[in-house]
């Protein structure tokens, strides 16, 4: 995990460079370089994860050309020995180092061909132009802007590039961009044509894939930890980590002090599977004294992204704190892929798979851009195997009239494609999870709700309603937040499309409120 920079134009001095880079210094604290193009500048702040020592660190330069990424590429030592056997020498352990020449072997069609989380900016030396380009789903960041002379600049979050540019939006995932155009190049959530699977088969394809993906993500030269919340997902990965390592994994979960639900939950998982487990408790102060620093680390306004933050950035500093972990296993992604408590409102399979296309191509940013920066501003890496390309991908293509909740139960597939595993007790494996923020203890939203309550009068509510045209806030919670994002922010609201709820044009779910808890099925889900 790191931070890059990429100026196309030199109308900053590399002082300047270094100033806007070191703005995520926590993405990148092992080290920072600059190197100076013939036209702009190409900056990289590292954490060392695969190849941990100086000669992995980046920029890489081979010839003329230059390149920065943030980002694992999986299988990389299969493609590292064709590439040497075409005649390419390597001098590091990191898996980027391969980004040079696969472009030279394929151009921009190499990122079709990457197993990859990453976002990256190219220097093309022959024709001196630049290149950038963000994975399908952008688990990895990136966002850009121009500078005063017209220029385009790249950087990984949108704090670098806060005062320097006047409108900062985020690069499109599936994407690369070059002489002045974005092309999508990957759309994992497009569906030519479902897959004829029957449903054992689907959901012996889910097995085996989850499994391909979790190993992949568990190569890794610095240490790794797992977050639990003892709900479907994060258990699975868990378990799934424990099995293939053969030897105890290190997992953390997080809840308050008065009513938290999951921690028991994930305390029994973790029995089950053996880990060396780790709790850590919150109260209503350290949620309410985090809020300004989880704000100017996020970079959004969104109500559900804010409060599933809290439990997440609280328990990742604990992590940094008390360990040497670098690297993060996590769960999110599955809700969007297999339907979460709103989706048993879908009034069709087609509109489950509408919806479930419209969340996979917004994540990066809701629950992608919550992993992220809850862990990197901790100066650890996420990884996330249910954002596998090729799960991503099968699971989409599969028959939504299988994936739509007929069975009674949430999530049904990936239940039963584990069902006969022994990976996980029946009681974590069927239960119904509670959404994240609810899921830290329902007190912690009601006390977030309560602290807006305190904050603003009604009279204050309809100003902030008048003052932020995009998007306005409809209660005072989400007033706070964007008065938050603002100070962080400023002008740059359009960063996210829109609130994350459930879709209000379904019926039972037309709410004013982005908790699972108001549905009518939430039923023992926060128990």
């Amino acid at each position: 995990m790191c931070a890059i920079i990429g100026f196309t134009t030199k109308s900053r001095s590399r002082e300047e460079v270094q100033t806007y880079l070191d703005r995520t210094r926590s993405r990148g604290p092992d080290m920072a370089r600059i190197l100076e193009t013939p036209s702009g500048w190409l900056g990289f702040r590292r954490l060392a994860i695969m190849g941990l020592d100086e000669s992995g660190m980046q920029p890489f330069v081979r010839g003329k050309d230059m390149v920065v990424c943030n980002g694992e590429l999986y299988g990389w030592r299969r493609q590292r020995e064709e590439l040497e056997a075409r005649g390419y020498a390597f001098r590091s352990g990191s898996d980027c180092e391969l980004l040079l020449p696969l472009y030279r072997e394929y151009g921009t069609g190499m990122f079709r061909r990457l197993d990859a989380e990453f976002a990256l900016i190219l220097y093309d030396g022959e024709t001196d132009e630049y290149i950038a380009a963000r994975d399908p789903i952008g688990i990895r960041p990136l966002f850009y802007g121009y500078d005063a002379d017209g220029g385009i600049v790249f950087a990984s979050e949108a704090k670098n590039l806060v005062g320097l540019c006047p409108s900062i939006l985020p690069f499109p995932p599936g994407h690369y961009w070059r002489r002045g155009r974005f092309i999508r190049y990957a759309d994992p959530a497009r569906v030519e044509r479902y897959c004829t699977d029957d449903l054992e088969t689907v959901c012996r394809n889910i097995r085996s894939k989850l499994i391909a993906a979790v190993d992949k993500r568990l190569d890794a030269d610095a240490p790794l930890g797992f977050l639990l919340s003892g709900g479907l997902d994060s258990s699975l990965v868990c378990a799934i980590a424990a099995r293939r390592l053969g030897k105890p994994i290190r997992t953390f979960a997080i809840g308050m002090d008065t009513d938290a639900i999951d921690l028991k939950y994930a305390r029994q998982a973790a029995d089950f599977i053996g880990a060396d487990h780790t709790e850590v408790i919150i109260s209503r102060d350290d949620v309410i004294r985090a809020l300004p620093d989880v704000a100017a680390a996020l970079g959004t306004w969104d109500i559900t992204t804010v409060r599933a933050s809290m439990g997440m950035y609280l328990c990742c500093k604990a992590i940094r704190e008390r360990t040497d972990i670098r690297v993060l296993l996590t769960g999110e992604i599955s809700d969007e892929l297999f339907g979460y408590k709103y989706t048993d409102f879908a009034p069709s399979p087609e509109a489950f798979q509408r919806e479930a296309q419209k969340r996979v191509r917004e994540l990066y940013q809701y629950d992608v851009l919550r992993a992220d920066r809850c862990i990197s501003v901790h100066s650890m890496e996420a990884r996330v195997p249910f954002g596998d390309l090729d799960f991503v991908r099968y699971v989409m293509s599969v028959d939504p009239a299988l994936k739509v909740n007929t069975y009674g139960k949430g999530k049904y597939l990936l239940r039963r494609a584990f069902a006969r595993d022994g990976l996980l007790p029946d009681e974590i494996l069927w239960r119904e999870k509670a959404a994240f923020s609810d899921a830290v203890g329902h007190s912690m939203v009601d006390d977030l709700k309560a602290y807006a309550e305190e904050r603003y009068s009604d009279r204050e509510l309809a100003r902030g309603r008048a003052q932020y045209r995009y998007m306005p806030p409809f209660t005072k919670e989400s007033l706070l937040y964007r008065d938050l994002f603002e100070r962080y922010y400023p002008g740059q609201a359009r960063m996210i499309q829109a609130f994350w709820m459930p879709n209000r044009d379904w019926a039972g779910c037309d709410v004013d409120d982005p908790s699972a808890r108001v549905l009518a099925n939430y039923g023992a889900s926060g128990v």
